[in-house]
């Protein structure tokens, strides 16, 4: 038996109605749905700090969160894994013409856009009964703020809608930092959080254009931030001083030498 074959079997015994783990017996799409979420992240944790025997345990918890919600499927006889496998196989081999396709395919190489034309044209025939399919159809509401912000750019770019160049979304930020000033200055909060919306939308814009992930690099200041703000909290402790006592100019002080 395959480790994978026994993982399933494990989820059968667990969601047996009979003999099976109460709490897992109990769960369905939406409760599930947190904890995948959660898994995928720390998967991305492990990454960050390059703790490989990490990620693996990262990953089987993760890989255990697919074959949950499999199980749950099948039970209502909507698929089952073996399903989830075929079809992102068959998806793969579709997305990768440069690899699968045929002889004139594979010579050709990569082709510059085409992975994005593909999945437009996915998206067009699983909207086919669809009166008015849209180029950002289909991107979950689910995803972290920036990501989406992302994605939404990219389709939108990609349908035509964009700056030919990085010089566009940097202009754009200046004009929704003043726009923020100005929603600021009349003290309505509601404007102030639309404004300061837009101008993060603007810097994902022009984080798309410099190739940056903007969640990544955002997480990445995160963990620069947090590491420098750790090391100035135990210097200033480690002078016989603390940290809640300084006032703003010495810790603005010692942030420096964190840096």
């Amino acid at each position: 038996m395959s480790s994978i074959e026994k993982l399933l079997e494990i989820m059968v015994a667990l969601r047996d109605p009979q003999a099976g783990c109460p709490w897992d017996q109990q769960q369905d799409f939406s409760s599930i749905a947190p904890y995948t979420i959660e898994e995928a992240y720390e998967v991305a944790d492990a990454i960050a700090r390059e703790d490989l025997p990490g990620l693996r345990d990262e990953l089987g918890d993760l890989l255990f969160q697919v074959v949950f919600h499999a199980r749950m499927a099948e039970e209502i006889g909507a698929f089952d894994f073996a399903a989830v496998a075929a079809g992102i196989c068959d998806k793969m081999l579709r997305r990768h013409p440069h690899v699968f396709g045929d002889a004139e395919q594979r010579a050709a190489g990569p082709v510059a856009g085409s992975w994005e034309r593909i999945k437009s044209e996915e998206r067009a025939r699983s909207a086919a009964t669809v009166a008015t399919a849209s180029a950002v159809d289909g991107i979950a509401v689910a995803l972290p703020a920036l990501k989406r912000a992302q994605k939404l750019g990219k389709r939108a770019a990609a349908a035509g809608f964009d700056w030919p160049d990085s010089a566009g979304p940097r202009a754009k930020i200046d004009e929704e930092i003043a726009e923020l000033e100005e929603a600021c200055e009349g003290g309505d909060a509601a404007a102030i959080s639309e404004e300061f919306g837009d101008l993060l939308f603007a810097c994902v814009n022009l984080a798309r254009h410099l190739e940056i992930d903007a969640e990544q690099a955002l997480a990445a200041a995160n963990r620069k931030f947090e590491a420098r703000f750790r090391d100035m909290e135990e210097r200033i402790r480690a002078s016989g001083r603390d940290p809640v006592t300084l006032d703003l100019e010495s810790l603005e002080a010692e942030w420096q030498r964190s840096k």
